[in-house]
């Protein structure tokens, strides 16, 4: 088995760069590494469904979308990652994969004095508190298995960037499950930080491997990978499955009430009711936004494009964006 201790902290890098060992290698790896302020969301996710987006652009928090299935979860540099990657494996064997893989890890948990457990399909827990959560993600006969492990993560943060949104998203995107968390560095007799437990992770879990370095060659096709879906708008938001959106706002202008679809990535359709005052038929205004993606810049953009206060009389481009999202 190779060992991958990563200290690149990029979030898109490090999902390019779980893409790349699912796809290039054949070895059975054992992988580590930390996301900085970042939201990962599944592949089938809706994005706007799972965040709270005025406080993760507040933030200027990343959102990127991953290959593997799950929820949304919240990654800093208190949160530690890790993955499996093995060839050899067929999808039927998918259900027991889960505890296979978890198990070296709650094996280094228990040698620390750490009582957790896995507890239904994918989730460790710690006195019936989440602490990790896993996915799979299969590629021909090869699949990774990637788990969070919340070490000394801000929960207070965690909570607030997967704030649920009070508007109701209507598709078939998966929606997150919300469970009561705790970090592992609370449970531990012996204090020690995330570094030091990574590298105690690295020497239990890791023990016999051979250590892997990237070559350019594995650096160069990974930065490509990045730059060309991991760090895109189409691929973290445009990949949500087809969804609407329906929501209702007060403004001092009046009262408006939108719903509109979007699939790939699109606004498809739209209709805008309410008592506010136009000073043009709004059905232009819903005929002009049909195409445009459905992302904070792309829709700020078209609404100062069509001029958008001729439609809304008193009610600013600004307060129109809060309807979108």
């Amino acid at each position: 088995m190779l060992l991958i201790y990563d200290t690149n902290t990029d979030p898109h890098w490090n999902l390019a760069a779980e893409e790349y060992l699912l796809e290039n290698f054949s070895e059975s790896i054992f992988r580590l590494w930390r996301n900085a302020d970042s939201i990962i969301i599944g592949r089938n996710q809706n994005a706007y469904a799972e965040i709270d987006t005025e406080w993760v652009s507040s933030k200027g928090i990343p959102v990127v979308r991953r290959l593997s299935g799950g929820g949304a979860v919240f990654h800093d540099l208190g949160n530690v990652n890790f993955s499996f990657f093995e060839s050899g494996i067929s999808r039927q064997e998918s259900n027991e994969m889960f505890r296979r893989f978890t198990g070296p890890i709650l094996d280094a948990l228990h040698s620390l004095g750490v009582e957790a457990y896995l507890e239904g399909r994918n989730d460790l827990m710690i006195d019936g508190k989440k602490f990790s959560g896993n996915a799979m993600c299969f590629s021909r006969n090869r699949i990774m298995q990637h788990g969070t492990l919340l070490f000394s993560s801000s929960i207070k943060s965690l909570a607030q960037a997967l704030k649920e949104r009070p508007e109701k998203f209507d598709g078939k995107a998966v929606k997150s499950h919300r469970s009561r968390v705790t970090n592992i560095s609370e449970h531990l007799s012996d204090k020690i930080d995330v570094i030091g437990f990574m590298e105690y992770l690295a020497k239990y879990v890791g023990r016999g491997s051979a250590p892997y370095r990237w070559s350019e060659e594995d650096l160069g096709a990974i930065n490509a990978l990045a730059e060309s879906r991991y760090r895109r708008d189409s691929w973290n938001f445009g990949a949500s499955p087809k969804y609407g959106l329906n929501k209702v706002v007060k403004f001092p202008g009046g009262l408006v009430e939108i719903s509109f679809d979007v699939s790939s990535g699109k606004i498809s359709a739209m209709e805008i009711r309410g008592d506010f005052f136009f000073n043009r038929p709004v059905e232009e205004f819903c005929s002009s936004m049909r195409g445009v993606e459905h992302t904070p810049e792309k829709i700020a953009g078209r609404l100062n494009e069509v001029a958008a206060g001729e439609y809304f009389c008193g009610i600013s481009p600004e307060e129109l964006m809060t309807l979108f999202f």
